[in-house]
């Protein structure tokens, strides 16, 4: 039978932001990173275009946020322009300074394959600013048989229970 197997844990203590981010804490600014662990045992390659959201038990969904927007969280560094957009010429883009969510853990360890393999397994994290309530689920589209391109419907995935 084929099979897709799907995990969604939150990281909600210090001890597991530590080990996921070092010194970066994103719970504690008000951002939510679940580790989701897929497994592919259909016998095809997926094609990943992941959309994640996070719903509580009331009903509540949260979109998450990405990567590139998670840094900027919590500090007083404003995102920077689009190229062209500015009268000055900037040939060098300066990567900001500060802010205690702008750690390369961040992007670096987020959900990004775009294809998984039979029998292989891709992990990340998606962010959301929200706090973990118990009875949440993740919710996930966008997988896809990657040669016929057949959609794999949608997963609500609970959250598993902390440790």
């Amino acid at each position: 039978m084929d099979k897709i197997t799907i995990a969604a844990i939150p990281y909600v203590t210090e001890e597991q932001a530590k080990s996921a981010f070092g010194k970066a804490e994103p719970y504690k600014h008000g951002v939510l990173p679940v580790l989701v662990v897929m497994q592919n045992d259909t016998g095809k390659t997926l094609r990943l275009d992941l959309q994640a959201e996070f719903i509580d038990p009331g009903g509540r969904h949260v979109e998450a946020t990405p990567p590139s927007d998670v840094i900027y969280i919590d500090s007083n560094i404003k995102r920077p322009k689009m190229p062209g957009t500015s009268p000055y010429p900037n040939p060098f883009p300066r990567k900001p300074k500060g802010g205690p969510l702008n750690t390369w853990e961040i992007e670096g360890r987020a959900f990004a394959p775009k294809l998984l393999p039979p029998g292989e397994n891709a992990y990340g994290f998606f962010y959301f600013q929200t706090q973990n309530i118990p009875g949440s689920k993740l919710y996930l589209t966008g997988i896809k048989d990657a040669q016929s391109g057949k959609d794999y419907f949608y997963f609500e995935v609970p959250f598993e229970a902390e440790k």
